[in-house]
Parts: C-alpha cells; structure tokens; sequence
C-alpha cells in the first residue's frame, strides 16, 4: 500500500474545518509562465488551481504573477512572461523576486505563499510571515539553501519523501499538490497507446519508455516540453534516433489536446530516474481515470496506489509487464482518490490551515524534529 502524506492535520486542526476569521494572502507564483499556463508549468497549475479554490473558500487572494490577468484572485502584474529559453536561470528569478516587497508594500496581507526559488531572499525586506513551498528538489546546494530558509520561513513539503530527502530542515507542513478535477474528462475506455508527459530529461526516463513500450509491444506517443537547450540537445542525442514506427513524438501539448492524451491512454507511463518530490501529471492521468506505470522513486509509492491506480516498479525490466496489467486497473479508482486526497478542494483547506498558524505567530507552526 502506498505511504499516506502526513499533510496538515498532523499540526491538530480537524480535517474540513473554516474559520469565519477573515484572511489575506498574497500569492507569489515564479516568473516563467502566465496563470493558468496553456501546456507545460506544474507549479502555474498548483498556483492557478489554488487560488482559485481558496477565494471560492472566502479568503482574500492577491496573485502576483507575470503577464495578464487568468485567476479569480485579485492581481498584481510582476511585469512581462520571461524569455522561456531562459528557464531555471538566476537572473528573471532575481528580478521577479526585487519587486516583491514595493508590490505588497500596500496589500495589507496577513501571510505571504512564494512559490518561487529566489522570492524568499527577500521576506525580511518586506517583514511579511512567509510560506515557503519547495516544489523542486531539497538535496545538495539547494539543499542547503531551504534548510537556511526554514530557519524564519514556514517551509512545506510536496511529499514525505521530499521531507526525507532533508531531514535537517524545519518542515512547517507537508501539502500535496492537487488539481480541480471538473476540468478533466474522465473516460472509463482506453485506448491502446501508453503516454510519455512531461519534459525532455533523462531525469524523466524518455529512453527507458520506449524500451519499456517497445519490449510490450504496446505504442507509446511521447508529449513533452522540449524548449531549454539542455532539453533540445538531449532530445536531438538520446531521443530523436529512436522515434518512429511504434514511437511517436509529438511535442508539448496543452489545453483540449493534452486532456484528450491523457483520457485516452491505456496507462502514463512514469519512469522517472529522479528522486521526484512529487509528479502533477500522475494525478491529472489519474483524474482522466487513466492509471500511472512508474518506478519507484521520489513520492511516486505515496502519489500511486499500487494495484489499485496504477503499477509501482521496482526495476525498469518489471516496466513492460506492468503495462501490460494496466487494464486491471478500474479508472472509477484512479478518479475517485484524486477527488479525496488530490482535489484543488483539498489542496486550499490544508494551505488555509498553514497560513492561520503562520499569521498566528511562528509559536504556533508545528515544526517536526529534525
């Protein structure tokens, strides 16, 4: 059975309950994308869905985001979308983050969510309570970077398996990610096809899905963000030379063509060669009713029940008999875990409860011994 994430709850507040308290909060989201994000953007579809889901709870939102207005939330332009091909740069991270203490300078806000890498260097200039969400990984020199931060930050996790991979760090909460399931279609018939989603990494195991699809003798369509040079170049060495015949590339999807993708598939196939401190596409496919195939690695055994949506893998060789089964999965199971544990719903009750216990002083965050 896969590892239920201890979200929340674990800081005492009974699950569902709202305080008539009002609350404000201003939403940091990074530089790179605008609300919601028409294909590829993880964390822009966290942000968006949250926002969203939080007015509809009654809580005052300010979104600071880059270019036009796309959330129910009140607005803040951070200034133009940056240049994409400068992804996972410093430098629009450190501009976006310069203006963040003139642009909340006036909102009245009571607790402050960044969702960006840099943003948090600036919390003592703008004196706010601030939480932290780490959404990429917590090892090595970032690593060190959020065990700083949470010195005077509230940090939550994305997984318990992200938690672990930094023990050292005061983890204020562990929040998983969720999605507005209304928005997904959900069709109980698959096709034939496996779905490759994300982006061109080898850290997203591209060559070990079409090994994987290929050994079943099951076709694989293959979607993914393929923008950065790092990523052209991976794609043109490693990728590229195997497309064809059973494989087919059809770069980043987005809007009624990638839900239509993930519907229909007989399964996502994950296999990731990362520690993943999370993984939203699994829980979009799963909200289709489409199970995940992954290897067991970062959150995927706490994202995943195995044998009930999808097949956990030990070893890339256990990939092709696993998408095989993928039928045994009933698609009602998949949808409906994701509109327990991963609904937008969810995801706005557990950040409202860590931002009432952040704005009620740093005394009040429960923060796990490290």
């Amino acid at each position: 059975m896969a590892r239920r994430l201890p979200t929340v709850d674990a800081l005492g507040v009974a699950d569902g309950e709202r305080s008539d308290d009002p609350l404000r909060v201003a939403v940091v989201a990074p530089p790179w994308l605008e609300l919601p994000p028409d294909a590829y953007g993880g964390v822009e579809s966290m942000c968006s869905d949250l926002v969203d889901a939080l007015v509809r709870r009654g809580v005052e939102v300010t979104l600071l985001a880059p270019g036009q207005h796309g959330t129910a939330a009140a607005f803040r332009p951070t200034g133009p979308v940056a240049d994409s091909r400068l992804m996972g740069q410093a430098l629009p991270e450190v501009v976006h983050a310069a203006q963040l203490p003139e642009l909340l300078a006036d909102l009245g806000v009571d607790v402050v969510h960044d969702n960006t890498l840099a943003g948090p260097l600036v919390a003592a200039a703008h004196g706010l309570p601030t939480v932290v969400t780490a959404h990429g990984p917590v090892q090595g020199d970032l690593g060190t970077y959020y065990r700083t931060l949470s010195v005077g930050a509230s940090l939550v996790a994305l997984s318990d398996a992200q938690r672990g991979d930094l023990p050292s760090a005061h983890w204020a909460a562990t929040v998983p990610n969720g999605v507005r399931p209304d928005r997904f279609p959900f069709h109980a018939e698959k096709g034939e096809y496996a779905l490759f989603l994300g982006r061109m990494s080898p850290d997203k195991g591209p060559v070990s899905a079409i090994d994987a699809a290929r050994a079943a003798g099951i076709p694989l369509v293959m979607a993914a963000k393929c923008r950065e040079d790092s990523e052209v170049a991976y794609f043109d060495r490693a990728v590229e030379p195997l497309l064809g015949g059973d494989v087919e590339w059809i770069g980043e999807v987005g809007g009624r063509r990638k839900l239509d993708l993930l519907a229909g598939a007989r399964c996502l196939l994950f296999p990731i060669d990362w520690e993943e401190p999370f993984g939203m596409v699994m829980i979009e496919a799963m909200a289709c009713g489409t199970p995940v195939v992954a290897l067991r690695r970062g959150a995927v055994p706490e994202v995943v029940d195995h044998g009930r949506t999808g097949w956990v893998c030990d070893r890339p060789a256990e990939l092709p008999g696993a998408l095989l089964r993928a039928h045994e999965i009933d698609p009602r199971d998949c949808r409906a875990v994701v509109e327990g544990r991963y609904s937008d719903a969810a995801l706005a009750a557990n950040y409202e409860r860590v931002y009432r216990r952040v704005a009620a002083g740093p005394q009040e965050v429960a923060r796990p011994a490290s």
